[in-house]
């Protein structure tokens, strides 16, 4: 169920991150730690051209997906994380940063991989079905999207069910589902739009 109107805005996640610079513990978390291992091993066996991870918060998962991608952008809506995320990425030259707001902002260029963890159900059901949009639009052709969602109570627009179903309802048809794995606490999500190419 649903428990906003409206998206989470950046004054929302400015609170978060003045009361503590990880608000969800990603650093020291070992269920974040397990979460990251999982969503990993859910990329299929290649090497990444152009990898853009919308909401990378202070960089945790972002220093993994480096190591899959010769570029990698990370993004999101306040400038404190991001602060984090560039120490925390220093020694990796092909990694980068920039404050934006989804779906309102969103780089230019096409990107082979697109990484979504934790932040659809941050969305309202409008601004979700405009990100798919923006996803659609700037997925390479042998790109695949790979979405992370937490299955328990969020307080937020939408629940990490609800809003997986959404972004891969609004992704139809041009993305398809082409791999699914239900955990206890989080659902992971890979979409493509050639679910022959992805070679698992």
């Amino acid at each position: 169920m649903t428990n906003q109107t409206a998206s989470r805005d950046k004054a929302h996640f400015e609170r978060l991150y003045a009361a503590s610079d990880d608000p969800w513990h990603f650093r020291d978390s070992a269920y974040e730690h397990e979460k990251y291992d999982a969503t990993l091993a859910a990329l299929p066996e290649r090497i990444f051209t152009n990898g853009l991870e919308v909401g990378c918060s202070i960089g945790e998962l972002t220093a993994r997906l480096a190591q899959r991608c010769r570029c990698l952008l990370g993004i999101d809506i306040v400038e404190a994380p991001l602060r984090a995320a560039s120490a925390r990425c220093a020694d990796m030259n092909h990694v980068d940063f920039r404050q934006m707001a989804v779906p309102g902002e969103w780089p230019a260029g096409k990107f082979d991989l697109i990484v979504l963890s934790e932040v659809l159900y941050f969305l309202a059901p409008n601004d979700l079905r405009a990100t798919a949009a923006r996803v659609r639009a700037s997925l390479a052709a042998d790109g695949i999207v790979l979405l992370v969602n937490w299955l328990g109570a969020t307080g937020d627009p939408g629940t990490g069910d609800s809003a997986a179903e959404a972004f891969i309802a609004a992704a139809s048809p041009e993305l398809r589902l082409a791999l699914q794995q239900l955990r206890s606490r989080y659902r992971i999500d890979v979409l493509s739009t050639n679910k022959e190419a992805l070679l698992f």
